[in-house]
């Protein structure tokens, strides 16, 4: 039976107008006086620290961890500043589908598996009153690399129930490939939903075990039963 379910945040449980470029283009141009280049970057499925880093090279600063540090201090205050602006929302079906979970007889953990440093997830998820419902998670400040921050959510998540936890215990839900493949990376199931980075025909090639156009087209009980 499913003990813990982990949700990516971008595309998969929020939509936010764009507020995490935006907030990307202007930590870069304020701090760096880098104008341009975010619109050369693909975002879906990446992590904060690797998408920096990739900017960092595109202007030929210095990946040092005082930049890193630079960058994200401020990052947070212009994601702040631009997500209270948003006209974004929950994506389609993400409340039920989450009551859904919470209401079944023997509820699984709600988690976060996101490229999102954590701050940068709790500014998201709070402007839409999501934060509180996760318990645990895995985030970019655990590693650059998605799959460790898999890891990373699966070592909370068994602290949390206090014993390890099975890869088949664990759904990762998530919009783009990246996150079928991290959730494979832990032996999770994947639930990908075509909400946000790639089309449904995109998901189903990388073979998760559910591919939906959104939660609605899921039910909380098939997803978690043994």
């Amino acid at each position: 039976m499913v003990r813990l379910v982990l949700f990516d945040i971008d595309g998969t449980l929020v939509h936010t107008g764009g507020a995490g470029i935006k907030a990307f283009a202007r930590t870069f141009a304020t701090e760096f006086n880098a104008l341009d280049g975010v619109e050369k970057i693909s975002f879906a499925g990446r992590t904060d620290v690797n998408l920096v880093r990739e900017f960092f090279g595109l202007h030929r600063i210095a990946a040092t961890p005082e930049n890193f540090q630079r960058f994200f201090e401020n990052y947070v205050f212009w994601l702040d500043q631009t997500v209270a602006q948003s006209n974004g929302g929950a994506c389609r079906g993400v409340l039920e589908f989450i009551d859904g979970l919470l209401a079944l007889p023997n509820p699984p953990r709600l988690g976060l598996l996101t490229g999102n440093i954590r701050l940068g997830a709790e500014i998201k998820l709070r402007r839409y009153h999501l934060w509180d419902v996760f318990e645990t998670g895995g985030f970019a400040d655990d590693s650059e690399d998605r799959n460790q921050i898999a890891v990373a959510a699966l070592e909370r998540g068994s602290r949390v129930l206090g014993r390890p936890l099975r890869g088949e215990e664990i759904v990762v839900v998530g919009d783009t490939p990246h996150d079928i493949r991290c959730g494979r990376f832990i032996g999770a199931k994947t639930l990908a939903v075509a909400t946000g980075g790639a089309k449904l025909d995109q998901l189903r090639k990388h073979e998760p075990d559910w591919a939906v156009e959104d939660l609605t087209r899921v039910n909380a009980r098939d997803v978690c039963k043994s």
